[in-house]
Formats: C-alpha cells, structure tokens, sequence
C-alpha cells in the first residue's frame, strides 16, 4: 500500500497571491503554512505541491526561472523544519503564447493529471490522499484523483466559497493551511489512535 499525501496548491495557498509569481523576491509564505506543513511532515505524511504555472506559456518566465523560485520556497520551508516531498507543475495553457505550450493537457487542474503522475513516481495512496487549494480547480483536481478536498480561505478561498456555496465540493473549508492541516491530522492520525483504542 502506498503512502497518504498532502496535496498543495502553491500560490495563496502556501504563498502569497500575487499575480504571476515570476521571481523569488515576490515569493512570501503565508502565515503558519510552514509550521502546517512541519506537523504533517511528522505525521508521515507526504507533502506535495501541484501548481498550474501559465505564465511560462505566456512568455512571463522560463521553467528555469520557476526552478528558481522553487529551490528558494524550499529553502525557507527548510529553515522552519517543514519539507516538500515534490513539486510538480504545469506550464500549458490552451491560448498559450508560446506554441510549445500551447495545448489542452491532461496536468492542468482542474484535471488530475499532477496528481496521477506525483501518485505513480510517489508511491502514492490517492485513496488516502488531500488536495488542499483556494480554488474550484483544486477541489475538483483532488476529488479527479480520488483525494479529498480542502478549501482554504485564504488566497481567492473566501470569493471561491461565497460563489459557489454548496456546489463547491469539498470535504472541509478552513481558514488557512494550519487549521486544514489540523483537520488532516484528526482524519488520520486521529482515527487510527481511535481504532488502537477500540481494539484493547
């Protein structure tokens, strides 16, 4: 059986929203996501960050540059104890600017195609999996997967959450990566206490 995961939307989910990220000096955590993700880091959880990136088919940043910006958002991860497992990202967009990106793939979410690939080289239990993201995508990228879905409110969470109400589809909503992690290590990590109790 493969391992549980995290899965994290990255921009106003664990970092600030800002519009295209392009460079490491816009790269700001949000708060408590570093500590959300240390305690699911010691939970034996995997950690995995899955982010739509079109501003590299827009011609607004190369992959290299993203790499840059992904080495240093683990680095300050790392320097609060938290570890990212993976990151995978997709830089297509159907209307991209650069014709070697343009196109309808199967990794930009809302479809699940991240997901699938980070569960297969992973070793992954999407059955046993969360999708944590501010955005109707994310939800419907971790439900694709078979992962439930966490909302957070921070980011475009909350305009997310007012306009779609009861169509949104996720298992819970929570006012930021801490309080969704939180109710990650209760579904988990809680239960199995529970079932070890039950059992004496």
């Amino acid at each position: 059986m493969g391992r549980p995961a995290v899965f994290l939307d990255r921009d106003g989910t664990i970092v600030r929203e800002v519009e295209y990220l392009r460079s490491p000096r816009q790269l700001r955590l949000l708060p408590r996501a570093a500590e959300a993700i240390r305690l699911l880091n010691r939970a034996g959880l995997a950690v995995v960050v899955t982010t739509n990136q079109s501003g590299i088919a827009r011609g607004l940043l190369t992959e290299k540059e993203l790499e840059e910006v992904h080495a240093v958002l683990r680095s300050r991860l790392a320097r609060r104890g938290a570890r990212i497992d993976g990151i995978y990202f997709c830089p297509h967009h159907p209307e991209a600017a650069r014709p070697e990106y343009r196109r309808r793939c199967r990794c930009r979410k809302p479809a699940p195609g991240m997901l699938l690939r980070a569960a297969r080289e992973l070793d992954l239990d999407l059955g046993r999996c969360f999708a944590i993201g501010d955005s109707a995508r994310d939800i419907e990228a971790g439900r694709r997967a078979g992962c439930r879905a966490v909302l957070v409110r921070t980011g475009y969470g909350a305009e997310t959450e007012a306009r779609l109400e009861r169509e949104l589809g996720a298992d819970y909503v929570a006012d930021d990566m801490s309080d969704a992690g939180e109710w990650i290590l209760q579904e988990t990590v809680g239960r199995r206490r529970a079932g070890k109790t039950k059992r004496r």
